[in-house]
């Protein structure tokens, strides 16, 4: 009897031991996968996405102010109604700008400041998705400074090749290609698209290019 019970009370044992090897392993296995996951996640944030903070109320109430965005760069082109973080090489802003592409590089542009209807190539662009006016109020000082003196004979300005004609959805609260403070801003200026809202939680989610 006492044998038996000595070679039963062996093989549980080995049983017990054999349960911790596993339980090793599989910790083992999970901080693995978790340093990889880690790995990855500062790999992308590095090289391939980035994260910015959005400050002010000229991208309302697409964007909002303190809401942290995941930008990429990675093969981007800007293209028409792309959400882009810019951050123009002595500009009058100091850190990043989030604004809307309007028009790239030879395309043309209007604006009708009264019916605020804006064409890009002779066509009214849809803007009725994003485009916001929390002040009826505009600034002419500000607004004409620029846009008005690259206007040809008809009203219409060319974009010249290589630079971006940028503005803010919240159209009359908002300093850009209109601007003396912004102006044409170089494609090279551009950090990356916006693609992603991360915070706050109840507004995660992706951010979409207008008509995309």
């Amino acid at each position: 009897m006492n044998g038996n019970n000595d070679t039963e009370f062996s093989v549980g044992e080995e049983t017990v031991i054999e349960r911790k090897d596993k339980i090793k392993a599989d910790t083992y296995d999970w901080i693995e996968v978790f340093v990889s996951a880690l790995a990855i996640v500062v790999i992308m944030l590095s090289f391939i996405l980035r994260i910015a903070t959005v400050r002010g109320h000229s991208m309302e109430k697409t964007l909002s102010d303190s809401q942290v965005v995941v930008m990429s760069n990675v093969f981007y082109t800007p293209s028409q109604g792309d959400i882009v973080v810019i951050q123009q090489n002595g500009g009058y802003f100091e850190t990043p700008i989030v604004k809307r592409v309007i028009a790239t590089g030879g395309q043309t542009l209007s604006i009708d400041f009264g019916k605020w209807e804006v064409k890009v190539d002779g066509k009214v662009i849809d803007e009725s998705s994003y485009v916001y006016f929390r002040n009826a109020e505009m600034d002419p000082e500000e607004y004409y400074s620029v846009y008005s003196a690259y206007l040809d004979a008809d009203g219409v300005m060319t974009v010249p090749e290589g630079y971006l004609f940028v503005m803010g959805d919240n159209r009359n609260e908002s300093s850009d290609s209109r601007s003396v403070y912004v102006g044409f801003v170089r494609e090279s200026e551009i950090l990356g698209k916006v693609v992603f809202r991360m915070f706050p939680i109840n507004k995660i989610g992706a951010v979409k290019s207008a008509g995309k």
